[in-house]
């Protein structure tokens, strides 16, 4: 694995990867960028870790009983996920995994792709965003781009300040234990 600061040529590459790097250009966020196998899971994310010098994002994307309100939840990968402790914090009973169907229709994603890029498809803004305060007070963000064939790492105060205003969604912050 190789470690890349722009854009990859656009051969081969989805147009949903592609719009994320011109976003981000756009917007004027520097990024690191590493490309290699599929990794949809956070153990298979740990060479790129290693790599990047951070730690990947976990990502989950969960919804109500009544599947009517959708949430994505940023946390460390390391921390265990105990939907208990985020339903009392956000007021939402029964939280489980929403369906591959929603990921696609609100955020163009595929299972393993999940990523906080991918709320710049939600415009209708139908996907509530979650971080973890652990996450909201790292200085990187790992994430991939709509894509679990590259990894990014953006800083975090960029996530924050120039592309979730860029596109119009707010954030939660969250205290998840994880003990």
């Amino acid at each position: 694995m190789t470690l890349y600061t722009g854009r990859p040529d656009s051969d081969g590459r989805l147009p949903a990867e592609m719009a994320v790097y011109d976003l981000l250009e756009k917007l004027d966020i520097p990024y690191v960028r590493a490309d290699h196998e599929v990794a949809p899971t956070i153990e298979a994310c740990r060479e790129v870790d290693a790599l990047l010098g951070i730690d990947m994002c976990k990502n989950l994307f969960l919804c109500n009983r009544q599947k009517t309100e959708f949430y994505l939840l940023l946390m460390p990968g390391d921390k265990p996920f105990r939907t208990k402790e985020l339903s009392a914090q956000i007021g939402s009973a029964r939280l489980s995994f929403a369906g591959e169907d929603f990921m696609e229709e609100f955020m163009g994603l595929t299972p393993g792709s999940v990523t906080v890029l991918g709320l710049m498809n939600d415009k209708d803004c139908r996907v509530r965003l979650l971080i973890d305060k652990e996450i909201a007070e790292s200085g990187y963000i790992g994430c991939h781009p709509c894509i679990n064939t590259s990894s990014l790492k953006l800083k975090t105060k960029d996530v924050l300040e120039k592309f979730l205003p860029y596109i119009e969604h707010e954030y939660t912050l969250v205290e998840l234990g994880g003990e």
